[in-house]
Formats: structure tokens, sequence, C-alpha cells
């Protein structure tokens, strides 16, 4: 019938027209996300690269912020110097420190010349062995003797307090200051908390507390870690190849996979001002000096280096050191040798008492040429851990005029022996070291807002 029919062509043009509806329904959505996904992908080309390099740029500020501030207060540090030098008649201001001071080095020696740049008499305590232990959990590389002749040796150190307890009780603290009469006690700017107390709250009720920033880019942890490792990414110049590790012992030779743990390179920024700070006191050779010369690595400067130079200096009236570049130290030793890079060993030397200048990158072999242009009268070397058969090469011109000598060296000791102490507790360093590394890496990354590696 007719209403039979159209009811049947309502139902197929309602059948049609759903299908069609779907069909659209789906090719939108479809559409919807696509044009969702290429809005995000143009909002992160366009505007997310943008924000990547909105933070890259904000990180590389910070950075020239906090270098124009150090290098402002090197500069205060340096007029503070001028002023104190100028005010000879006030009453001198007595400075106390303490540490452990493991494996002593240019940090270390930083923080004694920024403490005693508050003053003009600077004390140094030195934590024994039994005190470290206790509180460690394990013995300092360096025993009692070695870490007092080590900071002994720094220059800008004028007395020390051996067997000085890791933590300081109040009675103790006290005693110090009454005893040294300490005027302020100095400590990094790192809090010391121990069992939940401030170790230096005493110093602070009295008003006797100042607080030194921390020398960013090495510590004791950094330099375990290079023992540990054996790279070479610490050395200034690396394109030059070591092709003689035969020279060295297979503990030194090692390597590691480059993709170890431990894998870093030095972080420290010598600067020309720093060099200065360091080399303050330094004056020309009086006339007819006798002027005597020393050369070697000094990598990782030890109480037997402090020694030594000690020696040298009583051969006449100015001391010249010199200090071989990493490319000639590793060709000559081996492995990863030297530990320290060139402008980490001349600051570490700078630092030492009777050192009156120093030459850098010096050469291997001395000259005739060489002694006449620094007017020297004598070279000398230590009798530790030198190859007397590369001395027929190095001081041939000096044995031939007569000036060559060998001293006896005061302290059996040799960088040597430090990278052997590490590796036969290898187990132990290692774990030490991930911990502090982990700590430091941290520190970093918060003073610098730098992502993680």
């Amino acid at each position: 019938s007719t209403w039979g029919f159209q009811n049947m062509s309502f139902g197929r043009a309602v059948g049609w027209a759903k299908h069609e509806w779907d069909e659209a329904t789906a090719t939108q959505v479809t559409l919807s996300i696509g044009v969702c996904a290429g809005t995000l992908v143009l909002y992160y080309v366009l505007f997310g690269d943008r924000h990547r390099r909105s933070r890259k740029r904000l990180q590389k500020e910070l950075a020239e912020a906090m270098a124009k501030v150090e290098e402002l207060r090197l500069q205060l540090e340096e007029k503070e110097l001028e002023l104190l030098d100028q005010d000879k008649n006030r009453k001198p201001i007595r400075i106390f420190m303490d540490g452990a001071f493991d494996m002593m080095h240019y940090g270390h020696m930083n923080a004694f010349r920024q403490g005693r740049a508050l003053g003009d008499y600077l004390v140094v305590g030195v934590n024994s062995d039994e005190s470290i232990t206790v509180c460690k959990g394990s013995a300092p590389v360096m025993n009692d003797e070695e870490r007092t002749i080590a900071v002994e040796g720094c220059k800008f150190v004028d007395e020390v307090l051996p067997n000085c307890p890791y933590i300081m009780t109040d009675e103790y603290l006290k005693y110090v200051i009454e005893k040294f009469n300490i005027d302020y006690v100095v400590h990094g700017d790192d809090p010391c908390i121990v069992d939940g107390k401030d170790v230096y709250e005493t110093a602070q009720k009295l008003g006797k507390y100042r607080t030194i920033p921390r020398t960013e880019g090495v510590s004791t942890t950094d330099i375990v870690g290079r023992m540990l490792l054996l790279t070479k990414d610490h050395h200034q110049n690396k394109r030059q190849e070591s092709s003689a590790s035969s020279h060295s012992d297979n503990l030194i030779s090692r390597k590691r996979d480059a993709n170890d743990l431990f894998k870093r390179s030095s972080q420290f920024l010598t600067t020309g001002r720093m060099i200065r700070l360091f080399s303050v006191g330094f004056k020309e050779p009086p006339p007819n000096a006798r002027i005597v010369y020393i050369d070697g690595s000094f990598d990782m400067i030890h109480a037997g280096h402090m020694q030594t130079l000690r020696s040298a200096k009583e051969q006449g009236d100015y001391l010249i050191v010199g200090i071989h570049n990493d490319a000639v130290i590793n060709q000559h030793l081996g492995g990863n040798l030297p530990i320290m890079n060139l402008n980490e060993r001349v600051l570490s030397v700078l630092g030492c008492k009777g050192v009156d200048d120093v030459l850098i990158d010096a050469p291997w072999v001395i000259t005739h040429q060489m002694i006449s242009s620094l007017n020297i009268s004598l070279v000398v070397r230590g009798s530790q851990g030198s190859d007397e058969s590369d001395d027929n090469v190095r001081y041939a011109v000096p044995k031939e005029r007569g000036i060559f000598r060998v001293l006896e060296s005061r302290q059996a000791l040799s960088f040597r022996d430090i990278i052997r102490r590490i590796h036969d507790s290898e187990e132990r360093y290692q774990k030490k070291f991930e911990k502090k590394k982990q700590a430091e890496d941290e520190y970093y990354q918060k003073r610098f807002q730098t992502e993680p590696k």
C-alpha cells in the first residue's frame, strides 16, 4: 500500500542518515585528534625550543653573575689585605680553623688563604687519625704526621695544633680560643651538624664565628676519583698520547670503561687573579742572591714535597721551582699521570713555604741558556722517587758546571705510595667515592641550576 511504501522509504532514509552521521563523526574525531596533535607539535617547535633556549640563557647569565660575584669577592680580599698592611699599630687578629686535610690540595690552601685574609695570624687544628676513624668509620689516607707536615708547609698557615678532635666539644673549643687568644673561628659555608647539633654553636654564641666560601671544582673526593678511574680526562693537553706506559706499574697504568661511574674531568677554573693571590709576597731576587732551582711534577702535593722544598730553600737565598706540563709528565711516567693538571699543580706549589717563584711548563732538560737566563747558582733534586739513570740527560749541563746536588729526602713518601694506598682498599674507596660524588653533583646542580647528567 501507499502507507507501507512511504513507511519503508522513511526507514531507509533514517538508516542512510544515521550511517552518514556515524562516518562524519568518526572523520571529525580523527580530524580533531590530528589537529590537536599537530597543534602540540607546532607549539613545541615554536615555543618549547624557545623555552629551552631561554633556560640555557638564564643558566649562562647565572654562571656569569656568580663569576662576577667571585671576582668582586677576590677584589675585596685584596683591598682588605692592603688595609691590614697599612694599619700596623692595631692588635693582630688571630684566626682558628680545623679539619682533616687529607691528601693536601690547593683547595685546602685556598681555604687557609681565605681564613687568614680575615685576620693576621692563622692557627690550624689537624684532626687526629683516631678521631677521624671513630667518626668516619675508616682512617684517612695520610697519617697524623704526614697531614701535619703538609699543613705546616702551607705559607698561609702560621701555627699548627696537632691531634685536634674531629668533633670539638664546647669545652675543647673554649680551650682553643683561650689558649691561642683566638678572635674568630672560621669554617666553610657548608653546615657542620653532628647528632643534630652545630659543632661551632659555641663560637657563634660568642660572636667569634665566620664562614668562607668553598673552593669549587676541587675536593679530596674528586682526586680519589681520578686515582680510581685512571684516565687522562683531567689533563690540560690530551693531544699527546703516552707511549711510555711501561714506565709505570700495573696499578697506575690500568684503564676502566669510558662509561664508568667515576668518569669526570677537572672542573676548577684557574684565573689570573687566583694565581696572583697565591703569589702574594713574591719579590725579585736581591742582588748577588744565591738562586736555587728544583724541578719536578709535584703531583698531589704532600709532606715529602714540603720537606724537600724546605731543604732546597736552605741551600741558598731564593728558590725557583720548575713544574713540568701534563704531556711531558705523562710521556715519562705513563698511565693517567699526573693526577693533578698543570694549573692545579702550579697553585699547590705557589702555596708552599720557601717558594720564591715558579717556572710554569719548565723544560725537562736544563740548558746553559736556562741557567744564565734565571741566574741559577745551584740545581737540586730530592733523592726520593727520582730516576738516577735519567739524571745524565736532564741534569747533564748543571753536572758539567759543578752546580748539581742531590738532597736526601726527609720523608719516604711519593705520589705512587698514595695511589697504592687508595688501590689497596679500592672497594672501600669506591663506595665512599660514589656516596660523596653524588652529594657533590647535587650541590653543583643546585648551585648552578644544571640538569642531572
